[in-house]
């Protein structure tokens, strides 16, 4: 069926919103909404949706996708073929990073207690560390290493050894349901706004001291354990109830040090593994972990685009977006798969009801954000506005998203160009609203475009500001860059960074909610006169 049989078989659809949905007329006196397109948007998502078939694909046939790993690379050439296959345009990929660090894999990891009794344990290696190259076996011991000064003690003692790290941790039991949805009461409370405490220039400074002593400690012990000869070491998951979280270790980069294999176990065997030791038992492991580098060198890291190309303001830009790496252990279906394919569902959207917006509308999945958002931070510093590089090497080491650069911030030509940038990366759970990151002018324009989505439960518009993911590459420059307000689902009791990040963990109609509302959220910002309203913004080097 074509698009415009589509356009008229659904006019009396978009009116029927209007009637149905309180409040709409009011909001549209702030800021017009196009129902008709709402409503062909509407059917796409819901009638043809390519969501679940698509996570299906990245995650079950592709698996993990650590950045400059061989899956990350499946997975941009099979984003790429998708996209190019909806027939949107200028779809390629982008460095951002000529040396981000070396790719790295693993297949399996077994560890077992074979003194004084049999007993498999539930471990998982931590990325950019080395395998064992074959089963070894050792003696456990328990060593507490706070700081440098802690190191020099140990030589010579541990040998042939594999070390627990961690001390054993008494399990807490949760008073929270596993799975939940917001709750009115609290889609209210996020409507308030705390009030911010002031800047604290010494806690911060403290902050980034206390991270650089914890990457020196890192490295020296990297360095410590592989002259030591020591087999492995092992750390506490930090959640309970049999979740590993992992997350990475090693050496990334070529020219830090790798150490040796080094495991996260479930807290309910790494606390045995301690009493055992404490009681003199000295317990032995066997430690078997196939994993490799995939290169010698630092690879160059990349993001993904593709374009569906605007008419009269095709020079500026919308961009929506999510992060197409995940750590290793699951296969990164809520963090983030699910956004991936929201996001390409949501162009698949727009193409498919033939769009014409203004503006051009481009998706952009982001390599290496969980190292520190680098693949958004390196695209808006190279395309939009960057402070110059720090002279200061210990600001130059850090990720470039919490550097401070020296002068006034340098804005590139495509910054006055550009509208807006939405963003999709808290794991599965269906938008209850948006987070307007303070941009007070964007709320009635965001009150408006929610308004035709109140009867799938997107509601709010929350002054509050949320960080921690590729939107704040944008704000941080002063750019509108935005999150959606998701329900938590099971993303910090189960998912987030654990083995257990997997497709049966993903909400397929949570995901057909999400592209409906992102791509009427492109679209009319697409299609506005003016561009979206940037907020005050003060450059942090006046």
């Amino acid at each position: 069926m074509t698009a415009r049989r589509i356009v008229r078989r659904l006019c009396p659809a978009a009116l029927l919103l209007s009637a149905l949905l309180p409040g709409l007329a009011f909001a549209q006196a702030v800021e017009p909404v196009d129902l008709d397109a709402v409503a062909r948007i509407r059917h796409e998502a819901f009638h043809r949706s390519q969501v679940a078939a698509n996570l299906k694909e990245l995650t079950e046939t592709i698996g993990p996708r650590l950045t400059n790993s061989p899956a990350y690379v499946r997975s941009s050439a099979w984003a790429r073929d998708k996209l190019t296959g909806y027939g949107l345009t200028n779809v390629h990929e982008e460095v951002y990073d000529e040396a981000f660090g070396r790719g790295w894999e693993f297949r399996s990891s077994r560890v077992e207690m074979i003194a004084p009794r049999e007993l498999p344990i539930h471990a998982l290696p931590k990325a950019w560390t080395p395998g064992t190259d074959g089963p070894v076996e050792g003696e456990l011991v328990r060593v507490t290493f706070k700081t440098i000064d802690d190191i020099e003690p140990q030589r010579g003692k541990l040998r042939g050894k594999i070390v627990l790290l961690d001390e054993a941790r008494a399990r807490t039991p949760s008073d929270r349901p596993d799975f939940r949805r917001y709750s009115e009461e609290e889609l209210g409370e996020l409507q308030t706004f705390p009030t911010p405490q002031d800047a604290d220039p010494a806690a911060e400074e403290k902050r980034l001291d206390e991270y650089r002593k914890r990457q020196a400690l890192v490295r020296a012990l990297n360095t410590f354990f592989a002259e030591e000869g020591v087999l492995a070491v092992l750390s506490i998951s930090s959640w309970d109830n049999g979740v590993v979280r992992v997350m990475g270790g090693g050496g990334r980069k070529a020219d830090e040090p790798v150490g040796v294999p080094e495991l996260v176990l479930a807290s309910t065997h790494y606390n045995q593994l301690v009493r055992a030791v404490e009681r003199g038992q000295a317990p032995r492991l066997r430690v078997d972990v196939d994993a490799r580098f995939t290169s010698d060198a630092d690879l160059p890291a990349t993001n993904t685009f593709a374009e569906l190309r605007g008419s009269s303001k095709a020079n500026e830009t919308v961009i929506i977006g999510a992060h197409l790496d995940s750590w290793h252990t699951g296969t990164g279906a809520a963090d983030n798969g699910a956004g991936v394919v929201v996001m390409m569902e949501a162009m698949r959207i727009l193409k498919a009801i033939d769009a014409r917006p203004k503006r051009t509308i481009r998706i952009a999945l982001w390599g290496g954000e969980e190292q520190g958002l680098h693949g958004s931070s390196g695209y808006v510093a190279r395309h939009l506005a960057d402070w110059p590089a720090p002279t200061d090497p210990e600001q130059a080491a850090l990720p470039r998203a919490f550097q401070r650069g020296t002068g006034p911030l340098q804005r590139r030509a495509a910054y006055d160009r550009f509208s807006t940038y939405f963003n999709f990366d808290n794991g599965t759970g269906r938008i209850r609203g948006i987070y307007a990151q303070e941009n007070h002018a964007a709320v009635p324009v965001f009150r408006a475009w929610l308004a035709p989505f109140a009867d799938l439960g997107a509601t709010i518009v929350t002054t509050r500001n949320t960080g921690s993911t590729d939107h704040i590459a944008f704000d941080r420059v002063g750019l509108p860059g935005f999150q959606f307000v998701q329900d938590p689902a099971d993303y910090f009791t189960h998912v987030h960074h654990t083995h257990l990040d997997t497709f049966d963990h993903v909400v397929p109609d949570d995901l057909k909610q999400a592209a409906a509302i992102i791509a009427s959220f492109a679209y009319h910002a697409a299609m506005r006169d003016e561009r979206l309203p940037r907020k005050p913004f003060v450059d942090r080097d006046e």
